[in-house]
Formats: C-alpha cells, structure tokens, sequence
C-alpha cells in the first residue's frame, strides 16, 4: 500500500514518465498481470500483445453514468474500465482504514494551513500602520484581498479537478508550490500596495483545496460515512483562521517585526509541498480509472478500451466546458432560491468569523489589557468550543443520519436541519452573552464563553446545511460549493474593512463591543428563517428547483 501512496503522487507519476515507465509500474505493466475478462482482448491477442481470456459481453452494472439511450452505442463501440471486482483494492473506497485517516488528514493539515495563513499577520496590524504609515482599513486590506482571492480561485481553478485527465493531487501540488514561491516577495515586501496584491494571489492559489478538499473527502468514503468524514475535515476547516493570530501574535511578539508571520507562511507551505508531492495519492475515480485505461491501451493495442472520463471529455465542446467552469456556479448560486438563502446565511456567519479578529483586540487587548501574545491565546476559546461542537455533532450525526442509511433507510435531506436550528440559536446566545460581558466589570472568561458558544453552533449550522446541499444537488456539488466559498469570501472579506468602525461607533464607556455584536446577533435571529423554511417546506422547493435532485 506504501508503495501504491508513493506511485499515484505527483512526485511518483513524474519518476514513472522519467523512468520510461520502469520505475514504480502498475499492476497490468507486470507479466504476471491477467486482464479481467470483461475486456475484450480479441484484437491485442491477434497482434501477440498480450495472453489472457476473451470476453463474450460487454455488460457492466457498475457503468452508469452514461445516458441511457446511449448505452446500447456505446456498449457496442467502447470497452469502459471499471474496477477488478468490489475488493479492488485500486479503488479508493477499498483502501485500509489506517491510510484513509492519514489521507483525511493531509487533506485537513493542507486546509487548516491556507485558511490559517489568511489571518496569521492581524496581530502585527499596529506595526504595519506604523511602519507603513497607513490607516488601519488599508493595514487590513491584505486580510480582505487573502479572504477574497480565495473566494475567486475555486470558480476558476477548482473545476479542473473534475477533469479526468488532470486530477486533484496534480492540482494540490502545482498550486501549493506557487503559493509557496509566493510568499518570499510577501515576506519581504515593505509597502502597503505590493503586500495586497501579493496576499491576493496566494489567496486564489491557495484556495483549491479548500474546495476540493470535501470532494478528496467524499472519494474514499461511502455515502453513509460521508457527514462524518466531513465533519473532521470541516472542524479544521472553520476552526483554521483562529489558529492564524495565536501563532501569529506569538512570532510577532519574539520578533517585533510583522514580516516573520510570512515567513513562517513561506516555510510551512515549503515542507507541505514537498509532503503532499510525495506522500498524497490521486483519490478521484475518474482519474485513476483514466489512467487505468491508457495503459491498457498501451499493453493491448485495443483502443476501444476507454474509462468513462474518456467518453464525458469526448462529449464536451469548448463552449460547454466553459459554461460548466465559469457560469454554471454562478448560475445556480444566484437564481436558485435555496442556494441562495443558504450562502447568505453562511456568508454571514462565516463574515462574524472574521469580525473576531476587530473585537477580539477591542475587547482582550485594550479593555482587558492583554499582551500581544495573550489577546492571541483568547481565540483558543473559539477553537474549543468548536472541538466541544464536534464532539456532539458526531454522535448525533451517526444516529440521526449514518445508522439508519446502514440500515437501509431513505432519508430526505431535511433530516440534517433540527440540528442546524439548534446551531443557530446557540450562535445567538453566544453573540448576546460576548457583547454584554465584554466589559471591565466582568472577569474575562464571560466573553471567551460568549464567542465559544458562538464557535459551538456555528460547527453545527456550517455541517448541517453543507450535507443539505450535498443531498439536494449532489449532481452539481462542485459549482455548488464553488458558489458557497465565493460568497462567504465576499462577506468575509468585506467585513473587517468596518469591522472596528462598527463596534467603536457604537461603542459606549462601559460597552466596547455590545451594540455592534448586537446587531448582527439579531440579524442571525431573523435569519433562523432560512433553516426552518426549508425543514417545513424543503421538498416543495426542490421539487420547483431546475438543479435539485
């Protein structure tokens, strides 16, 4: 298995083509190798290819995903790859659950790393006022265009993924490494203007995986297990930018230079790069099976044998592929009523995520009188309420959703959503409780409850309505998604541009941040709309919806 994670990277593909093919070869390039006898090897047996036993039928029941007034032409033109049996174990669903868990991980590390990397230099925006002599919107800038460039990226870069002669660890590696090269001139850049631009872009190359990540996820677990197996990746998802000012505020606080943050960026994304060439396998279906078919191509001499990445890459002109990649996310994320609704609500809740980084200051900083290092410890009451958020949902998840698919149940998406309400009032309490306890006359710790509270229900509404889009429009998850990232990057980005402005307009002697947090708990409250309309009147949407399943 070592040596199969080793051979579907991107460093071990390269040394296969290097090598001539002779170095980490597949199974069907070993003499010893006997094609499965649904492929019909007629033609490569009168050429001496190849020895192996010929095949009467074509029939596969595990090829679905071609049209069926088509199947009969293609059935007699083409010879469609498919797995060696239900315990290939070529097929990412088959791997050992020890190689799954650590696959899942360098997919959450690679995730956790990006979305960190967007709010690791907040703590040294004082300096970067000082030194640049900017208002503290223009020192926050760089966070807005990180947040915004990675709002971008997957619309344009994340479909090509789906493609099956590219892959998603060719994507992770190639973009890792630019991001990587482009955090030497971020690291050391002196003015405002270049440092944006610069935080732009690593933002749209860091961003597929955040992404694709889910569709990594879902490539090597079944559909029972799949909340669960999203739910770990989501945790270091959402919990990620949190952990950006507590390392942040650390090597500012030993340095005193707001410049080592990057450097920090430059060299963890360097080993991730190296890491993930080498040691992350391709996970997608469609690729594997794609290459599977060229090379028995290659060892046959039979070119009707093609996977079905071959026939849906046939299919497609350029004007569909273009409408597919660029239009079709847009498309449904703004005339879909569902869509919609559930973007801007997890738009805003994810735009009250990145407000933490202007209240947090406000209230640990200048009204507790915190250290640097101290105000970035406070963001640790976010990361464990959410860590307690997970340790709920998972049990909850597997009872309410997991064992009764095992157990041959139809579920309606709809099952996810008494959670999410649930979710969303405790983001409410949270919110009231951290606007009226951040003040002098109450310990610390109030707060720190009042925003884990917030972390609490923000993990539930974030995994609730994500597997409700999952089951609703499973058919375009990728554009579906790739619209979600781009407008909770839009809010995110846009709202600590007036974050602070918010909460010191409204501030008052005894109340820094009350009336700002205020406001939004109470948009939060009215938006509860959103999870309840659906749980009382999902089905007639969907039934109404062009892309619903």
């Amino acid at each position: 298995m070592f040596k199969r994670i080793i051979r579907d990277s991107t460093f071990g593909r390269l040394l296969y083509r290097v090598s001539g093919r002779r170095v980490l070869k597949h199974r069907e390039e070993y003499s010893s190798y006997v094609a499965p006898a649904k492929y019909n090897l007629e033609t490569a047996d009168k050429k001496g290819l190849v020895s192996g036993p010929r095949v009467e039928s074509l029939n596969d029941s595990s090829t679905t995903t071609i049209c069926e007034k088509e199947a009969e032409k293609t059935a007699e033109e083409y010879i469609i790859v498919t797995w060696d049996g239900e315990d290939d174990p070529e097929n990412p669903y088959n791997w050992p659950l020890i190689y799954k868990a650590i696959f899942i991980a360098k997919i959450s590390l690679l995730t956790t790393f990006v979305y960190m990397a967007s709010a690791i230099y907040t703590p040294g925006v004082d300096l970067i006022m000082e030194q640049m002599h900017v208002s503290r919107v223009k020192a926050t800038l760089p966070l807005s265009l990180f947040v915004f460039g990675y709002g971008i990226g997957p619309m344009l870069l994340s479909p090509l993924s789906e493609d099956a002669r590219i892959g998603r660890t060719s994507i992770y590696s190639v973009l890792t490494f630019i991001f990587f090269i482009l955090q030497i001139p971020t690291a050391l850049v002196s003015d405002i203007a270049s440092l944006s631009v610069l935080r732009f872009l690593g933002g749209v190359f860091g961003s597929p995986c955040l992404a694709t990540g889910s569709a990594s996820v879902g490539d090597i677990t079944p559909v029972a297990w799949m909340p669960v197996s999203l739910a770990i990746w989501s945790a270091a998802q959402v919990s990620a930018p949190s952990f950006g000012p507590i390392i942040g505020a650390g090597l500012i606080s030993d340095s005193g230079s707001y410049h080592w943050p990057f450097w920090f960026v430059c060299i963890v994304s360097g080993v991730l790069f190296i890491t993930l060439s080498v040691f992350l396998p391709e996970s997608s279906t469609s690729t594997l099976l794609y290459r599977k078919a060229e090379r028995l191509r290659a060892l046959t001499g039979n070119y009707r044998i093609v996977s079905q990445g071959h026939l849906d890459l046939g299919e497609k002109d350029l004007h569909t592929i273009l409408t597919e990649t660029f239009w079709r996310p847009f498309e449904i994320m703004i005339f879909e009523p569902v869509v919609l609704l559930i973007n801007i609500y997890l738009g805003l809740i994810y735009a009250i995520l990145y407000l933490w980084f202007e209240a947090f200051p406000i209230v640990f900083y200048e009204t507790y009188g915190f250290s640097l290092v101290g105000m970035g410890a406070s963001y640790m009451s976010q990361i464990l309420g959410l860590l307690i958020g997970a340790c709920v949902y998972l049990p909850i998840i597997y009872h309410r959703f997991t064992k009764k698919l095992l157990a041959g149940e139809t579920l309606a998406p709809e099952v996810h959503l008494p959670v999410c309400i649930y979710g969303s009032l405790a983001m409410s309490l949270g919110m009231i409780v951290f606007a009226w306890t951040s003040t002098p006359s109450v310990h610390w710790i109030a707060p720190m409850i009042g925003a884990g509270a917030f972390m609490f229900g923000a993990f539930f509404a974030y995994q609730t309505l994500f597997n409700y889009l999952g089951m609703s429009f499973y058919r375009y998850l990728a554009s579906v998604f790739a619209g979600n990232i781009f407008l909770r990057a839009i809010m995110g980005g846009a709202f600590p541009l007036f974050g602070r402005s918010l909460f010191v307009n409204l501030a008052t002697n005894k109340y820094p941040v009350a009336w700002g947090t205020m406001i939004l708990a109470i948009i939060l409250l009215i938006l509860l709309f959103i999870p309840i309309l659906f749980y009382l009147n999902g089905p007639k949407l969907r039934a109404r919806s062009k892309y619903a399943n």
